[in-house]
């Protein structure tokens, strides 16, 4: 039976676990989540100052990344559909103290409100798969997408090397999701929503293929932490 990634159904899974999405993503992940998004703005430096994108954003922490990256000298745009999300981003911008920088707003990634070719660097990360239609969201990230810029997609995946992707998927079919479940206390079974959505995902030369048909030209797959993850970029 296929995942159930209807609107309403993952807006509010996502908004009932956003108050401990951080600390869950950065537990579960043993604090590597945050070595991948700086894989993913390392490997797609920003050049000069025209915009950034990060779509499905979540609490923003990709956008941050790109923010600090370039000392706040280049603008980044946060976009996700679960205003609860987007709430805790805004405090953490506040905290922070960054001003106009970073701007979050509420849209759809299937039906982005900005003009063609806005955007220098378009991202993704962990998002992609939450999308109802893959397809059409990797068409909209592309047409918003600078002609000669990138479009970066950060996603989860199975490890290919045995032992450790029978070990691995073990945890993350069995124990991620109760202790997901157990901390984050949600009626839509957040933690259980997760390995099946990347076990239904696209991963490797199929989404990179995907991603070509979207639009996106010369698209490099890099595996991260042993297949744990897996850092996609294309060029318009």
């Amino acid at each position: 039976m296929a995942v159930d990634k209807t609107q309403d159904r993952v807006r509010m899974m996502f908004g009932q676990i956003a108050p401990r999405y951080d600390r869950l993503n950065h537990l579960l992940s043993l604090q590597v989540d945050r070595y991948w998004r700086w894989r993913a703005v390392r490997a797609v430096p920003p050049q000069g100052d025209h915009p950034i994108l990060d779509v499905c954003c979540g609490t923003g922490d990709l956008a941050f990344a790109y923010y600090r990256s370039t000392r706040g000298r280049t603008p980044v745009v946060a976009t996700d559909f679960c205003p609860q999300m987007l709430e805790i981003g805004e405090a953490k911008k506040q905290k922070a103290g960054i001003n106009s920088e970073i701007r979050f707003l509420e849209a759809d990634t299937l039906d982005l409100p900005f003009e063609n070719d806005s955007f220098q660097i378009v991202t993704v990360a962990f998002g992609l798969r939450n999308v109802g239609d893959t397809q059409r969201g990797l068409q909209e990230m592309v047409r918003v997408c600078k002609p000669g810029g990138k479009v970066v997609v950060l996603e989860f995946s199975m490890p290919a090397w045995e032992p450790f992707r029978s070990i691995y998927g073990w945890y993350f079919r069995n124990i991620l999701p109760r202790i997901g479940q157990w901390l984050a206390h949600n009626d839509q079974d957040a933690y259980n929503y997760l390995p099946q959505s990347v076990g239904e995902f696209s991963q490797g030369q199929a989404l990179a293929e995907r991603m070509t048909s979207a639009g996106l030209t010369q698209v490099g797959i890099r595996p991260l932490t042993f297949g744990v993850a897996t850092l996609y970029v294309g060029s318009k």
